[in-house]
């Protein structure tokens, strides 16, 4: 991708175009900056993420999985779809839900990750806040930790992670799952988000995690409204002023049942990857998906109109 300009977001002033060359060096570096390999995969393109949710209550897939053969079979169903990646999560963060216990969260995630890494060569990531979680995980063959709480839950996580040094994924939440969509507030959606996930970032790279291992996640649908999650959206090309690649995790939610009126989440596919193609446009790096086939059939339509076709693609 290239630019001659650039939008400038400034509290208490409204945004306006500045030219390439007046951007400053730091913030063109972050911008232009090439992204190194994260678990193996290329940053330099859109990786598709295939979730893998082992729980019983998750709002879209709960209890489908539970079963580590299920899990193992799902796992590859979405590598042979075209997931570069598969994120494994033991505790769902749907709004509402309960805190699992550690031993539990075990449980459910060590069996199948292991069966996972034993059988496919697809990197698998562990989607969880706690330290206890990620090191039976890591032990079992994950490769990167991916964080809903931004490694603000479990003080002993970022050290681990660096100790392994494992890449990571640090996204943005208001509240916890049981209240976060308690009538969530920003003074600006885009630029708290921002200043969250820099706070953070510099927070792990202070811990000894290099920043270009660190994926940032905006958190759509994670104490958001409807219009935070559509300027979030809008404006997600945004983060790549922090230097690091950018995960967008928006499938099959809630804002996309409404506004298309599809019910339940599994009839919210089309609206998700539209929100995918979205985000590819924008730059984003590794998009996470429950569809992994339909997605990717999307971005090959994408990427044959904008750039040609290629046969051995």
């Amino acid at each position: 991708m290239w630019f001659t300009q650039a939008v400038a977001l400034k509290r208490g002033s409204k945004p306006h175009f500045v030219p390439a060359k007046a951007i400053p060096d730091d913030v063109l570096s972050r911008l232009t900056a090439p992204r190194a390999p994260i678990a193996g995969l290329d940053m330099g393109g859109v990786t598709l993420m295939g979730i893998l949710n082992v729980t019983p209550d998750s709002f879209s897939d709960g209890g489908r999985y539970l079963d580590p053969e299920a899990a193992v079979a799902q796992a590859r169903r979405m590598a042979e779809d075209g997931a570069g990646i598969i994120d494994v999560g033991g505790e769902s963060t749907r709004p509402g839900a309960e805190t699992v216990p550690v031993d539990e969260e075990i449980r459910r995630v060590r069996d199948p990750i292991a069966a996972i890494a034993a059988d496919l060569s697809v990197p698998i990531s562990i989607d969880t806040r706690k330290a206890p979680v990620a090191q039976a995980a890591l032990d079992a063959g994950a490769a990167l930790v991916n964080d809903v709480a931004g490694f603000t839950y479990d003080a002993e996580l970022a050290p681990q992670c660096a100790d392994r040094q494992v890449p990571v994924c640090v996204m943005h939440a208001q509240g916890d799952p049981q209240t976060m969509q308690d009538a969530p507030r920003y003074d600006d959606v885009r630029l708290d988000v921002y200043d969250f996930l820099s706070e953070r970032v510099e927070a792990l790279v202070a811990q000894g995690i290099a920043r270009d291992q660190i994926l940032v996640d905006p958190g759509i649908g994670f104490g958001k409204t409807l219009d935070h999650n559509l300027a979030l959206l809008r404006d997600i090309a945004l983060f790549h002023g922090l230097g690091c690649p950018i995960l967008l995790g928006a499938s099959r939610k809630k804002f996309i049942g409404t506004i298309s009126a599809a019910g339940t989440a599994d009839t919210r596919v089309a609206g998700s990857v539209s929100v995918a193609l979205h985000g590819a446009m924008q730059g984003v790096q590794v998009i996470r998906v429950h569809d992994v086939k339909e997605t990717r059939q999307a971005l090959a339509l994408w990427r044959a109109i904008e750039w040609g076709f290629d046969h051995g693609a």
